[in-house]
């Protein structure tokens, strides 16, 4: 097993590594460079929280009986995950700085408290009396007393001593409450020089003003983060409701187990020893020294500032191919199936359809369903308003959207208040598809008609513009059919439903796509062409990984495009040679499913919410859509070639995990540009009337 699978969780470190690299990259502008590290440390928050609490979990029940894909047990990942992430975090610190000291060359410049001149002092005082004291609120400690550190703020470990020794030295907790507070704080500019301080540096400057009352001498600051257990245990009182259960869940979720305690390297032994102690932290623990900042995720925000070379040159949306804006959407899709690129074409199209549908007269209904939603969301707005304009709106909103739980308990609260039914997923099951559906009665038949709108990607009008997804709009019976089915299941689950277009987890996808796999297998049996490619983001089911390897044995060759975590070894003789895999890191975040298969030329292409992972194929209600028009299928199968040309963003992801670029003599290719470029000069081959 160890020659043939490669961990989860160490193959997900190898993904946050090509995050990395990003930062590294010097024809990646500056201020994007410092975003990717915004993007790691993100990353690796989540990861803490889920896969490290999860394998915490395995570790203290299982111990060294439980053996893991990539033959490892539990407590062998978490000692090689400690190993990594240390390294990771040193490489961090060095690609920070050297990105600080190249924005000095262009006159922009991050400074600290000891930085300042008296003109930036006298502003950053002003700004702290105004903006930052009033909102802080110091802790002072006792050793018997300590209190329960949240794992998403930042907080200062505060020493206070005094030089003749006569007064105790006393240690308190100070929360920075960033959630309130911009992190970063632009000074008046001098001349050509730009100016950037972090709210961290501007408390240490007034850190005396804040203990003021009891005069010590020194009072030192450092930086201290906890991540804790995000798993939540559901309460299984059956007098209460699911909701109810939810949001008891998240309340416990703030108190779980320490996973990670990441602290400033240059903190006194006694100071880091009292907070060990008042947390209960012992060596078993992911006790990590980094730099003077914690939480880099907000340097995902880090201001535009500076020449405007140093950021990415725009790539406004395109104007959908054939959609108008002013002009009826349904008009459209009765004439052709029609597809969206997302972030290269708006997402505003869909908000279109939805306006379109709350004051249509003929529209009966909107069935949805919901799994992350924008804070700010039109698309809830829009179902509110088709609501009011008396249409019938039915909502499957999914509580257990992690990290996602309190915005959705908010909008569900918020919809019923509308008179719109909400459904609460399914029992045991996470609900994971993108769909929904549109009923409209015909106004010469009066007969129901339907749309459908199938996507890769949430309906989140903000990830949108950053996450690379596919939203196909149909009015194909065959499809549509299948997708009222769908909407029946989540009413009436209990019912066998037979669907036979779209395929549906957890009941088919699996058998589905290993049919498929079948199929290529006989076809390179018979010495006939067989070709597979599949874009996803995971790929680390033991079972489809098993298949992909007979796949390859029986000469079915095997293009892969997987952006995270994949645990599939490829080019290995006599298991995986015809295999290839890169992974494609870039200023979008590649999210989209596609699914090629040759099939003795007929050309199968699917587009899907699933990954191939245990959870996307057997505990989740995920869709995945056939693509029956042949103009979109011409471009889905363009992407996935312009994809694999890819010799400047791509990585090849091998045995031994280095991320090595794909590097060749052929033309250069960087396949987000390029399919962006190819969707803009299609839109000018397009006849204005059309």
């Amino acid at each position: 097993m160890a020659k043939k699978f490669i961990n989860r969780e160490i193959s997900w470190l190898s993904f946050n590594e090509r995050v990395l690299q990003e930062a590294m990259d010097k024809s990646v502008p500056i201020l994007q460079r410092l975003r990717f590290l915004g993007i790691f440390s993100n990353n690796q928050d989540e990861f803490f929280r889920v896969r490290v609490a999860t394998m915490r979990r395995m570790a203290a029940i299982w111990g060294k009986e439980k053996i893991l894909l990539g033959n490892k047990t539990p407590k062998q990942v978490l000692k090689n995950i400690q190993e990594i992430v240390v390294q990771q975090q040193k490489n961090f610190e060095e690609i920070y700085k050297e990105l600080i000291a190249e924005l000095e060359s262009h006159n922009v410049y991050v400074i600290d408290d000891k930085d300042l001149t008296k003109e930036q002092q006298i502003f950053v005082r002003k700004y702290y009396e105004q903006n930052i004291r009033p909102v802080l609120v110091p802790i002072m400690l006792k050793e018997n007393d300590f209190p329960e550190l949240k794992d998403k703020p930042i907080y200062f470990a505060v020493k206070l001593s005094e030089n003749k020794g006569i007064k105790p030295t006393r240690y308190a907790l100070l929360d920075l409450s960033t959630d309130i507070l911009p992190r970063f704080v632009i000074l008046p500019p001098q001349g050509k020089k730009k100016f950037i301080i972090i709210l961290d540096d501007i408390v240490r400057f007034n850190i005396n003003d804040i203990f003021s009352i009891f005069n010590y001498d020194n009072i030192e600051a450092y930086n201290i983060k906890i991540t804790r257990d995000a798993e939540m245990d559901l309460d299984d009182d059956i007098s209460k409701s699911f909701m109810e259960k939810m949001s008891l869940g998240l309340e416990q979720r703030k108190k779980g187990e320490p996973v990670r305690f990441v602290y400033d390297g240059n903190m006194p032994t006694d100071l880091l020893d009292f907070f060990k102690k008042g947390m209960q932290l012992d060596d078993e623990d992911n006790i990590i020294s980094g730099g003077k900042y914690h939480n880099f995720k907000d340097f995902i925000k880090f201001p535009r500032i500076g020449p405007k070379w140093l950021e990415n040159n725009a790539l406004p949306p395109l104007q959908a191919h054939y959609f108008k804006h002013h002009k009826s959407v349904f008009n459209e899709i009765r004439k052709r199936d029609h597809i969206l690129h997302f972030p290269y074409q708006s997402f505003s199209y869909f908000i279109d359809m939805l306006r379109e549908a709350a004051i249509d007269p003929q529209v009966d209904s909107i069935k949805i369903t919901l799994y992350r939603v924008a804070k700010k969301s039109m698309v809830i707005n829009s179902l509110i308003n088709a609501a009011r304009n008396g249409k019938t709106v039915i909502v499957l909103i999914e509580l257990q959207a992690r990290f996602d739980e309190e915005n959705n308990i908010i909008w569900s609260n918020k919809l019923q208040e509308n008179g719109i039914k909400v459904v609460h997923g399914i029992p045991g099951l996470k609900v994971h598809s993108k769909t929904c559906l549109i009923s409209r009665r015909k106004e010469e038949t009066d007969k129901l008609e339907y749309f459908a709108y199938v996507g890769t990607g949430n309906f989140q009008e903000e990830t949108a513009k950053l996450y690379c997804d596919e939203g196909l709009f149909t009015y194909d019976k065959r499809i549509t059919n299948d997708i009222v089915k769908v909407f029946e299941f989540f009413d009436k689950n209990y019912k066998q439903h037979i669907f036979e277009h779209v395929v549906l987890s957890p009941f088919s996808t699996r058998n589905h796509f290993i049919n498929l796999i079948d199929f290529e297998i006989d076809q390179a049996k018979n010495k006939k062409r067989a070709l597979m490619i599949v874009k996803m983001n995971s790929l680390v089911d033991k079972e489809m990984i098993e298949k992909l390897y007979e796949a390859s044995n029986a000469g079915v060759r095997i293009r892969l495009i997987i952006r995270g975590a994949c645990s599939l070894k490829p080019g290995i003789e006599g298991l995986s040679e015809n295999i290839e895999v890169i992974s494609i890191i870039d200023r979008f975040l590649e999210h989209s499913r596609i699914f090629y298969f040759y099939h003795g030329g007929d050309d199968l292409v699917y587009i899907s919410s699933a990954d191939w992972m245990v959870r996307n194929l057997d505990n989740r209600i995920e869709l995945t859509c056939p693509v029956y028009d042949k103009e979109i299928k011409k471009e889905l199968k363009h992407m996935l070639k312009i994809q694999l040309k890819d010799n400047v963003k791509a990585r090849i992801l091998d045995q031994k995990q280095v991320n090595s670029y794909v590097r060749n003599n052929k033309q250069k290719v960087r396949a987000q540009i390029a399919y962006y470029q190819f969707l803009k000069r299609k839109l000018k081959t397009i006849e204005p009337n059309e």
